[in-house]
């Protein structure tokens, strides 16, 4: 039972990182009908970003939660400032022609940012300093880290900020108007450009939060460590409703609990067959299920009706 538990809370802490690069793909398709398969590359950007930044920092005698926030802000603004460009010049031209040619753009865009993170950060994996306490916090048998309850208490304030802005403000009711009509949207004053531009920067700091997190959590990075992150994300966003923002959030929490409990027990249910190793099967078995019952996902998009 013990190990159950640990399962969850480990499956918790993945799913929330999940979650947070899931937002970034959900937000986007919502308004542009784009799957950004570039995502889990600037996720990949602001962990090594953050590499960076502690390296340069780590003989100034900084508390190592110092050098992770200066560290974590630098990721967001490289990340936004990225994603901003990556709209700018690969997407936008890109947003009345077929919908093939933007998903080859976004493949394309996903290794061209992957060789260029190989040239300019080499490609051995790094080790990512210990920036937290190390010491365990005991839950009475289960265990879990500073650095886990760093990614858990960070993820729901981040999540509630995002809920908020966008049903409750103005930037948000801009969004939604996009979603629905662009062009309705434009004749009451709302500019589709910049919602679009907000949109992706939005994302993408999400997505350098759970670089961070990610790289602190497993204590490397690489520049091929964004390719699975953002693959899993997208297979939550699917999971749970590609479109819907509390869907994403659901996905990606459901998505992170399958494969820790899946990677507990895997070994024990196939006699030794196969490792935790192989846990990437519970989660895409989940996902074909899921979209085989019910194909808009758990949550389903929200699809405003049009007269």
């Amino acid at each position: 039972m013990e190990t159950f538990f640990q399962q969850i809370i480990n499956g918790l802490v993945l799913g929330s990182m999940y979650a947070l690069v899931a937002l970034g793909y959900t937000m986007v398709y919502g308004i542009i009908n784009l799957i950004n398969f570039a995502h889990g590359e600037v996720l990949m950007v602001g962990a090594l970003t953050s590499w960076t930044v502690v390296s340069l920092l780590a003989d100034t005698g900084m508390p190592g939660w110092l050098m992770m926030l200066i560290s974590l802000l630098v990721a967001i603004v490289v990340c936004a400032t990225l994603n901003f460009a990556i709209e700018k010049l690969a997407y936008k031209r890109l947003r009345t022609a077929p919908r093939l040619a933007p998903l080859i753009t976004a493949m394309g865009m996903s290794l061209l940012l992957q060789t260029l993170a190989m040239i300019i950060w080499k490609p051995n994996p790094k080790p990512y300093p210990l920036l937290l306490p190390t010491e365990p916090i005991n839950l009475g048998g289960p265990v879990i880290s500073v650095t886990q309850c760093l990614i858990l208490g960070l993820t729901a304030v981040i999540l509630a900020t995002l809920m908020w802005l966008v049903n409750r403000t103005k930037l948000g009711r801009a969004m939604r108007a996009t979603a629905e009509n662009p062009r309705v949207a434009t004749l009451m004053g709302v500019r589709p450009d910049m919602v679009i531009s907000a949109t992706f920067i939005i994302g993408a700091a999400l997505a350098a939060v759970a670089g961070v997190m990610w790289a602190a959590n497993y204590g490397t990075v690489q520049h091929s460590m964004g390719f699975l992150p953002g693959l899993k994300a997208f297979t939550a966003a699917v999971l749970g409703g590609i479109g819907n923002l509390a869907g994403a959030v659901v996905g990606g929490i459901l998505l992170g609990l399958v494969e820790a409990i899946g990677a507990g027990y895997l070994g024990e249910l196939t006699g030794g067959v196969l490792g935790s190793h192989y846990a990437d099967i519970f989660a895409f078995v989940a996902l074909i299920l899921v979209l085989t019952l019910r194909p808009q996902g758990l949550l389903g998009e929200r699809v405003a009706d049009r007269a």
